[in-house]
């Protein structure tokens, strides 16, 4: 397939696309309040669990054409946003200066629209790309990420831009306000001692899930207060989940949310200045039934709805 100078693979129909939404492509002009965007690509330094540059497609195809609409009492009757498609960021796994470059063009390009990029990955890596290019439009830029790790370990020389290191460089590079900012549901084991303290150290808040499930009233209060009307970069990886629900991450740990939780836990963001947010780590390869890719559906469907009711408290 011929590969359009914005580094996007084309998006012509026949196309899969998330929930079969239309599909477009970013070298023509985009009329729409959201855009979903592919990144698939990994790192590929995992020592037994490599495959989440497959991820993009796979939660394409694992989510349910045409159902769009939540009918739980607790949202608004239906979304009335636009939603595109634009296909894949052409990159190449483990080549991460092209690839970062390319996934930062991309996002500019959906930016540059006016609409809020939506994308899927890939695995954390993928994720500081995207910062720089929101810290470009948002000088203010906090982010709420939902991880089992932080992704703030200390930067190796010998591997300086991986997975476990996005939000280091996100900090250190000043793309966003790392006091503002919070890492939500760590957990399980980790091959450095004391791994959250790098991210407390650079003044990220970092919230275990035993205190997320305990206190999140309270955790909510805090961060509202700490984000203010900032825009907010929202990052959910899939290991956020138990492995019951969601097997087929990249680095499971047990202890997780269920899927009701995870679903509870984005309804309870209503109202935050969400500007940009990425679903990352679903690798197929190890998926049984398809089962974390269709509940990273579910979570992208959950972030549409709440960018829609968020537009709607604020009268938009």
């Amino acid at each position: 397939m011929e590969t359009p100078t914005s580094g996007i693979r084309s998006a012509r129909q026949p196309y899969r696309t998330l929930f079969g939404v239309p599909a477009t492509r970013l070298d023509e002009a985009v009329a729409a309040d959201v855009v979903v965007l592919g990144i698939p690509y990994d790192v590929g330094t995992h020592p037994t669990r490599i495959g989440s540059r497959l991820g993009p497609e796979h939660v394409r195809s694992n989510s349910a054409p045409e159902r769009q609409f939540l009918s739980d009492a607790s949202s608004r009757d239906g979304h009335h946003l636009v939603i595109r498609d634009a296909g894949d960021v052409d990159v190449l796994s483990g080549e991460y200066e092209h690839a970062y470059a390319a996934i930062e063009e991309a996002v500019d390009a959906i930016l540059d629209t006016g609409a809020v990029p939506i994308c899927i990955g890939g695995d954390g890596a993928v994720t500081l790309p995207q910062i720089r290019s929101l810290a470009k439009k948002h000088p203010e830029l906090v982010t709420v990420h939902f991880d089992a790790h932080t992704d703030c370990y200390p930067v190796p020389t010998n591997a300086p831009f991986t997975n476990a290191t996005t939000f280091t460089h996100a900090a250190t590079e000043e793309l966003l306000n790392a006091e503002g900012s919070f890492h939500i549901g760590v957990r399980g084991t980790s091959s450095v001692p004391n791994a959250p303290a790098t991210a407390e150290g650079l003044g990220y808040g970092v919230v275990s899930t035993d205190e997320w499930l305990a206190d999140r009233a309270e955790i909510l209060a805090r961060m509202r207060a700490a984000i203010g009307d900032r825009p907010v970069f929202l990052s959910f990886d899939m290991d956020i989940f138990d492995p019951s629900v969601a097997p087929g991450v990249c680095t499971p740990e047990w202890g997780g949310l269920s899927a009701a939780e995870g679903i509870r836990t984005i309804r309870d963001l209503s109202g935050l200045n969400i500007v940009g947010a990425d679903i990352t780590t679903v690798s197929p390869a190890h998926d049984f039934q398809g089962n974390t890719a269709n509940l990273a559906s579910r979570v992208a469907l959950e972030i549409f709805h709440l960018l829609d009711q968020t537009r709607h408290l604020r009268g938009n």
